[in-house]
């Protein structure tokens, strides 16, 4: 019995993880740029001596579907869908640098550039603030430029870039906070082909019918799960009754 229920529950623990992601995904089936989270089962072998006969599963996190989401044009100048992998450099609250797809970017009262859930966003220098402007444009390959107060509305100054980088090649990992960070604290180059397309943003890419179904399977497993330990209960309880009957 204590071999199957410590099994039934390293496996409850793995359905856990999976539904919180899940439940992460359909939380964020709205969220500008979200990209849903993947989780994936792997078998553990516990190590001892003899044979590995058993093993455990384990549902983890191991990574985000990166395919495009809808991309829907708003007419904001300030919001930017990134095109094709990219990713757009913000600076994480910890003071590090991460990545996101979220390009619904605003302007605070001192002129700091963030993105709509507060982060904010970096350029060539560092955080992007810009000046008094009437005006505020973004090129396609990231130029900021603007007319400042009281200046020509027909000439621009360009006075920021933002950082678009690409991921190709280089391991990245998605945290909590939804943003993508290189491990060990390390930052991806400028991307040069990057570009975004202005006055539009990029939905997520969560598929809601999917989501709903995966949510149903781990709840049916969960089920399943507790019908084992039931199961091993009543064995061990059988087992204890053919011990106490009489000789």
């Amino acid at each position: 019995m204590d071999k199957m229920i410590h099994t039934n529950l390293k496996a409850m623990q793995g359905i856990m993880n999976r539904q919180t992601a899940i439940a992460n995904n359909l939380a964020n089936a709205n969220t500008t740029g979200f990209r849903a989270e993947i989780v994936n089962a792997q078998a553990l072998y516990l190590q001892g001596e003899g044979l590995d006969s058993r093993a455990t599963s384990r549902d983890a996190v191991i990574g985000a579907d990166m395919n495009a989401g809808p991309v829907a044009n708003t007419g904001r100048p300030l919001d930017v869908a990134i095109n094709g992998t990219a990713l757009l450099a913000v600076q994480a609250p910890d003071g590090a640098e991460a990545y996101t797809r979220r390009g619904d970017m605003t302007l605070n009262d001192s002129g700091l550039l963030t993105t709509g859930d507060g982060h904010p966003v970096l350029g060539e220098g560092g955080p992007i603030t810009l000046p008094p402007a009437d005006q505020v444009q973004i090129a396609a390959n990231g130029a900021i430029s603007i007319v400042p107060r009281g200046g020509d509305p027909t000439q621009f100054q360009e006075v920021a870039r933002l950082k678009l980088v690409s991921a190709e090649g280089s391991e990245i990992r998605k945290g909590r906070d939804n943003l993508f960070r290189v491990p060990d604290d390390g930052a991806l180059p400028d991307d040069p082909d990057a570009s975004v397309t202005v006055a539009a943003l990029e939905g997520s890419n969560v598929n809601m019918t999917q989501a709903l179904v995966d949510m149903i399977e781990a709840s049916r497993a969960w089920e399943t799960q507790v019908k084992m330990i039931t199961t091993a209960q009543d064995m061990d309880d059988s087992g204890a009754r053919i011990m106490q009957m009489p000789a």
